[in-house]
């Protein structure tokens, strides 16, 4: 769909300015793409764009009402009260599920979860960020492409991918694996997200029959040619016995919810809802046997990494609930500190942009702008031109694309200057993934071995999101854990308007500095020389 459901593009504006609006179609474009809009879940089994519908409500009356120099402050996805703050200050402050040392337990949160006090935001669900599966169709893309350029010449083509997970973040695999040119066969236990992704694009078939799966995947991979099958299945079940018959793919990974033992991982023998039940029956026997099934999944994976297959975590707290069960998880490395860290070293990661007008126009003309203006990115060079041809829109149109520092605050304040000729129709907002080079912390998964054991210092998110609000970005958030993440991560967003004035120009420049600036310092500080280098080459003043 273009646009998002009942907004009339050239509707006037509900708010009293443009940023305002922007942040308000920016929750209801995340809203839109919500796996469970019901219940305000937009993915990862307990994400939340809000704590409840009477929060949501005082939101959007909040924002309509808020003026160009005051700040509504969020507190866990609740509004708090709105303060005078100047025309250079944050509209929105938000912090989200941050938890106290010893408290920081997934008990204590979902204790608090239950007496309406707190609500995870995830990454980009609670900032109201979310675009859709395509916000992590690219990371998945270069991750894929990163993994076909080390081990396989350079692409996927012939190779076959074995995943599991197809939710609101595991559905940019099948996607993603078709781009990079491999086969992916993708486990998931429920039926409704594999008719999801494929009423999505996202997915080019299901099936109920590892047979018919098995079959397909090895035509397509035989052939050469790039292709997609959902699995209907516990991934617990499925891939131990596609080992047992003798299949060792070229790539093994997860996107399971296997974070939250309550809302997320279905254990073996059971169904989603039964697992529903559970949780409000028997929650501490429902823990338990998601950790014992993960045990299994992981105890699989570990076995096809002996057997030759490139097998890596995909940032699902996977190896560390199996460690849990005695298993040696941390055999199997982790996506990021494999194929990611080098490109974070440089500030590259997943930036993004939404036109907030709605006219997919916006999107095209920028696409062609950032082809011509960053001829010496490979990545925006081999991504633009695929996503162009693979990702439909969805909610408000929208792009992802790896930029780096320096790069990012470029390409925004040519799209604030195009936005104020009125060659693109409406504000655009940009963001970023709190996966990003100085954006979180989390000693499982983006901070894992560090080489100076700065893992779990969490100083660095917190030092971002400060120097984002002191630079005047529109909104700015502090997330934690919560869930079964509790006490494992802390991480921030920002998204900064582009409505084609001068005051949005001055914004621009100094958030999209400063908050790639921080990243490429907290790594350069780690020890990395690539890091050192693109601090030094970016003219930042560092004291390293």
């Amino acid at each position: 769909m273009t646009g998002l459901p009942g907004h009339d593009r050239e509707k006037a504006l509900r708010c009293r300015g443009p940023r305002q609006e922007t942040l308000l179609r920016m929750l209801e474009n995340t809203l839109a793409h919500a796996e469970r809009p019901g219940e305000l879940i937009v993915y990862a089994g307990l994400a939340k764009a809000a704590r409840d519908h009477a929060a949501l409500e005082k939101i959007i009356e909040a924002l309509s009402e808020l003026e160009e120099d005051e700040t509504l402050v969020v507190q866990s996805g609740k509004p708090i009260g709105v303060f005078p703050t100047g025309p250079r200050a944050p509209l929105v402050l938000m912090a989200n599920s941050n938890l106290i040392g010893r408290w920081a337990t997934g008990e204590h949160f979902y204790e608090l979860e239950r007496r309406g006090l707190i609500a995870w935001g995830g990454y980009t669900a609670g900032d109201w960020q979310y675009i859709g599966s395509q916000g992590i169709v690219q990371g998945t893309y270069q991750t894929f492409t990163a993994v076909a350029d080390e081990h396989f010449g350079g692409d996927l083509a012939g190779r076959l991918v074995v995943t599991a997970g197809l939710g609101g973040m595991g559905g940019a695999q099948p996607l993603a694996t078709v781009m990079a040119g491999g086969v992916a066969l993708c486990v998931e236990v429920d039926a409704a997200r594999i008719a999801r992704r494929i009423d999505s694009g996202y997915l080019e078939r299901g099936t109920e029959s590892v047979d018919e799966a098995l079959a397909w995947a090895r035509e397509r991979a035989a052939a050469g040619a790039p292709g997609s099958i959902g699995l209907l299945g516990n991934a617990a079940e499925v891939l131990p016995e596609l080992r047992s018959r003798g299949l060792v793919p070229d790539v093994v990974t997860d996107q399971t919810s296997a974070h939250d033992l309550l809302y997320g991982y279905v254990p073996a023998g059971m169904s989603p809802e039964d697992a529903a039940a559970m949780r409000d029956g028997d929650p501490v026997e429902l823990g338990r046997r998601a950790r014992a099934s993960i045990a299994a999944h992981v105890e699989c994976m570990l076995g096809w990494q002996d057997d030759g297959a490139v097998v890596f975590e995909y940032g699902n707290n996977l190896r560390a609930q199996a460690a849990e069960n005695g298993v040696d998880a941390f055999r199997i490395p982790i996506f990021i500190e494999r194929y990611i860290r080098p490109l974070f070293c440089r500030g590259l990661g997943p930036f993004r942009w939404v036109a907030t007008s709605g006219d997919p126009a916006d999107i095209d003309l920028i696409d062609a702008m950032v082809v011509r203006e960053f001829p010496g990115n490979p990545l925006v060079q081999r991504w633009i031109p695929v996503a162009r041809e693979h990702v439909r829109q969805a909610g408000l149109p929208s792009r992802i694309s790896w930029l780096a520092h320096g790069e990012r605050a470029r390409l925004a304040l040519l799209v604030n200057e195009a936005v104020g000729r009125g060659e693109i129709r409406g504000p655009v907002a940009f963001t970023r993934d709190h996966l990003d080079a100085g954006g979180v912390s989390q000693p499982l998964r983006e901070t894992e071995n560090m080489p100076d054991g700065s893992d779990a210092v969490s100083d660095w998110p917190l030092l971002n999101a400060l120097l984002n609000a002191g630079s005047g970005a529109d909104l700015v958030a502090i997330h934690a854990g919560g869930g079964g993440y509790a006490g494992y991560m802390q991480s921030a967003g920002v998204t900064l308007v582009a409505d084609g004035t001068p005051a949005a120009a001055e914004r621009i420049a100094a958030a999209l500095t400063a908050d790639t600036g921080i990243g490429i310092m907290r790594y350069a500080d780690a020890g990395y020389p690539a890091a050192a280098d693109a601090v030094r080459d970016s003219g930042l003043r560092w004291f390293g």
